[in-house]
């Protein structure tokens, strides 16, 4: 089994038996949890899944920081959210928009309770956005790196938890280490795939680093959830997954969870007792996830998502990409 830290301290990947599940949703999980005087950074906490997770968390009681690459519509989106909820700007596939919020977040002397890494771009046509990166591998991964190294300073005096939204799209595809910016043979769902095992990678790695500080992290698959992350797909190929039918109506197959269902296992990740003292393994249905079977990809983590010294090859390369790594030297 792949393993992070020591032989001392590394968290097993396998089943913790949380007492949720799949149905489980956001406020099920949160019952009984007071999150007054915490404060959590959700990006795409606009949207989708996003916007689930940040009414449960200030519904607890959290102040809630949303950046948004299109900061009216968050505010519209939001407006009706009770507790207390900002809005700022940040456009993660540009790296001097996520340092311009990270400066202005820091200025205000806060600490970080809670980040969720949430926003997301699924299965695009091929975009490229900085010096030509790939848009999903740069959105996705790169710019959620580059945030939590630029809030670092916040988030260690918090002894934050950070939690990596990844994807069971990971299983399409590991890190294509010769190309991982797509520029030969460009294919829409491997280029997602590969950023979704980043994600997973990514919390692998900072909860190596961080744990001794008091900093944990974790990645998930949050479930199949109909939201505004299919907006890339043609309706057609949505329709002969039997995710749609012809009108565009959801069929909701089965497998198929409710946005509250879908928000609930990076909401767990962030606030759950249960996980306290663990870090570095991935998630799925509000638990701890078993390693993945050979050939079976309805569930589990796969091997090259759970390496640590992928892990650590990523966040070297991550680090000379953005120009940022909050542990340099």
């Amino acid at each position: 089994m792949n393993t992070s830290g020591t032989d001392d301290d590394f968290t097993p990947q396998r089943r913790i038996g949380s007492g949720f599940g799949a149905t489980s949703t956001a406020e099920d999980v949160l019952r009984g949890i007071d999150l007054t005087g915490k404060l959590a950074v959700v990006t795409g906490g606009y949207s989708g899944l996003g916007l689930e997770t940040t009414r449960a968390l200030a519904a607890a009681g959290a102040r809630v920081v949303v950046p948004a690459r299109r900061p009216d519509a968050a505010r519209e989106s939001l407006a009706g959210v009770e507790g207390t909820v900002e809005v700022d700007e940040l456009d993660l596939g540009d790296l001097a928009s996520v340092r311009g919020f990270a400066e202005r977040f820091l200025a205000t002397g806060r600490t970080v309770d809670i980040v969720i890494d949430s926003a997301a771009i699924m299965a695009c046509p091929e975009t490229r956005v900085g010096p030509r990166w790939e848009a999903q591998f740069a959105t996705n991964h790169l710019g959620h790196f580059a945030l939590v190294n630029h809030l670092w300073p916040a988030i260690e005096p918090g002894g934050a938890r950070v939690v990596s939204v990844s994807s069971r799209a990971h299983h399409f595809c590991g890190i294509r280490w010769d190309d991982v910016h797509w520029r030969r043979d460009y294919d829409k769902w491997g280029a997602y795939g590969q950023a979704k095992t980043a994600n997973a990678l990514f919390a692998l790695h900072l909860d190596r680093l961080g744990r001794d500080r008091g900093v944990r992290a974790f990645s998930l698959h949050p479930g199949g959830i109909l939201t505004p992350l299919q907006r890339h797909l043609p309706q057609q190929e949505m329709v002969d997954r039997g995710w749609i039918d012809e009108d565009g109506t959801p069929l909701n197959p089965k497998g198929f969870k409710t946005p509250e269902q879908g928000a609930a296992t990076q909401v767990w990740a962030a606030t759950s007792p249960r996980l306290d003292g663990m870090g570095g393994v991935y998630l799925e249905d509000c638990d701890v996830a078993e390693p993945a079977v050979e050939g079976d990809t309805s569930g589990g983590v796969r091997g090259w998502a759970t390496d640590p010294e992928q892990a650590a090859r990523l966040w070297a390369l991550s680090a000379e990409q953005t120009g940022v790594d909050a542990f340099a030297g």
